[in-house]
């Protein structure tokens, strides 16, 4: 009972007045944490699974939340990584969580690393945000996957290079990027939007362009599911279900505690999209499987060199 409600997000403060309804006298933080230990075995057999069985995962996600521990008398800041995936059932799956110092190159190398050894395969497209040692792990591992940029955070890193009064008007010209009937109109709206930029604002124009083939990677697959790749949404959602529950906690004591917890939650999340309904449809994700997203500009040796020295 103990380990479900340190599961479910119940304080150390809270648990002791739950216990004590029970006719248990007292109990101290340690012995939470002592029992709430039973949840280990499970996380890591759930961390470590094989997943070539699921597969092919068509659609995958990537991103990180920070979280504060306790290491050497002070508190630091560490990345939690977490990729989330369609399986060939059409439902998602959270396929990994690991923690790292930083949300560096190597530590999203040896996270997707992680992925491709446990039968990580058939990924056609990566959804993520444009953290450079990211994007060339991605390459580095998965070469044959396309790399789709959130369009919300795009649409931050646009906003910052936006006069503020403008703004209004360029995010309304990039939402109607988006809002086109089908992949040619959407590239054709990209090009008006272009035209109206660079005679205004050539700063802002520019920026759009370099960011062209990254934001509009979603239009090589079936329109249905654009609103479901197209952005990070999703596992924006699922971080600030992980942040209901960590924010009860704090301060970690350690980071076998943040694997402990964020992991069960995690294994708690993957089990509810298991038995609901299917993300998306077995039609839809085999005409996305049969979409060619190789290329051949830069090598995967190339960006991994690149990830590891980001």
């Amino acid at each position: 009972m103990v380990a479900t409600c340190y599961l479910l997000g119940v304080s150390t403060r809270r648990m002791d007045k739950l216990v004590q309804t029970l006719g248990i006298t007292g109990l101290s933080k340690s012995q939470v944490s002592v029992m709430a230990k039973e949840l280990d075995e499970h996380v890591e057999e759930f961390r470590t699974r094989r997943l070539e069985d699921a597969g092919p995962f068509t659609f995958v996600a990537a991103d990180a939340l920070v979280l504060k521990v306790r290491e050497g008398g002070r508190v630091v800041p560490v990345h939690v990584l977490v990729a989330t995936g369609v399986n060939a059932d059409g439902h998602r799956e959270i396929l990994g969580v690991q923690v790292t110092t930083s949300e560096d190159g190597a530590g999203w190398l040896a996270f997707f690393r992680d992925l491709t050894a446990r039968g990580l395969t058939g990924v056609k497209l990566v959804t993520s945000d444009a953290h450079a040692g990211l994007v060339a792990a991605i390459g580095a591992t998965i070469p044959g996957a396309a790399w789709q940029r959130c369009r919300t955070h795009y649409a931050a890193n646009l906003m910052a290079a936006t006069p503020k009064t403008s703004w209004p008007w360029v995010k309304a010209l990039l939402h109607s990027i988006y809002d086109q009937p089908d992949a040619e109109a959407v590239h054709a709206q990209f090009d008006r939007v272009l035209d109206a930029l660079t005679e205004k604002l050539p700063a802002v124009a520019e920026h759009l362009e370099t960011a062209r083939a990254d934001i509009l990677a979603f239009t090589a697959f079936p329109k249905e599911i654009w609103r479901q790749i197209w952005s990070n949404n999703p596992n924006e959602r699922l971080n600030r279900e992980i942040r209901r529950r960590t924010d009860v906690v704090g301060i970690f004591p350690d980071r076998t505690s943040i694997i402990r917890l964020v992991g069960a939650v995690l294994a708690e999340q993957h089990d509810e999209w298991a038995e609901g309904r299917r993300y998306l449809g077995l039609d839809v994700l085999a005409r996305a499987q049969a979409v060619d997203t190789t290329t051949e500009e830069v090598t995967s040796t190339e960006l991994e060199l690149q990830a590891l020295t980001a």
